[in-house]
């Protein structure tokens, strides 16, 4: 009998999908991919293929939506998105990020099949399968297109850091946790605790 192996899948390169070679990937050919139960992303033209989220971060999710719906859509100075939802960062750079955040002034980027443009801030839940994706590819991408503020939250750890874009790159906030509130600039005031996205 064959040992078994415990190894979390984790974000690769989908370098069976069919279409053009990695690295010359563009919303068109990303569009055109076959509805085939997996989840895809393309960052400067290389197809990635990203594990389902667990239940864990899909509980979280729905408390970031939730309270991100209450303190910035319903009080009427944007708009809240979740996943699956492409944005389109630039052509060859395609992401569905967990939470999406757009203020009201940026509102012209959201189109009957997508967002064109970077929202003001995006929010990834990590998981041990796509911390390292998250903290890089993802990361970098989100830079170059100019998104002013990314959370990183980490479900297991119940933080979340706190990133804020200055010239062309992040600049750490902090790591927060328990009953700290976070300092966003896009959704400033948030009386949200930490814990409260957790179920804490």
């Amino acid at each position: 009998m064959a040992p078994t192996v415990d190894m979390l899948p984790t974000v690769t390169p989908a370098d069976q999908a069919p279409g053009p070679p990695q690295g010359r990937w563009t919303y068109a050919d990303y569009a055109a991919l076959p509805d085939d139960g997996q989840r895809y992303e393309l960052i400067d033209g290389v197809l990635y293929m990203t594990p389902a989220p667990n239940t864990g971060h899909q509980g979280a999710s729905a408390r970031f939506v939730t309270h991100l719906m209450t303190h910035v859509e319903f009080a009427g100075l944007g708009r809240v998105f979740a996943a699956p939802a492409d944005v389109e960062l630039a052509p060859n750079t395609v992401v569905q990020p967990d939470i999406i955040v757009i203020l009201n002034a940026n509102l012209a980027i959201i189109t009957p099949s997508r967002i064109v443009g970077p929202p003001d801030l995006l929010v990834e839940i990590a998981s041990p399968s796509t911390a390292g994706y998250d903290r890089r590819e993802k990361q970098d991408a989100y830079a170059r297109a100019g998104v002013r503020e990314y959370w990183v939250a980490d479900p297991s750890a119940q933080t979340v850091e706190v990133l804020f874009l200055s010239q062309g790159a992040y600049r750490s906030q902090g790591v927060f946790h328990g009953q700290a509130m976070l300092p966003s600039q896009v959704a400033p005031q948030l009386p949200v605790p930490v814990a409260r996205f957790f179920g804490g």
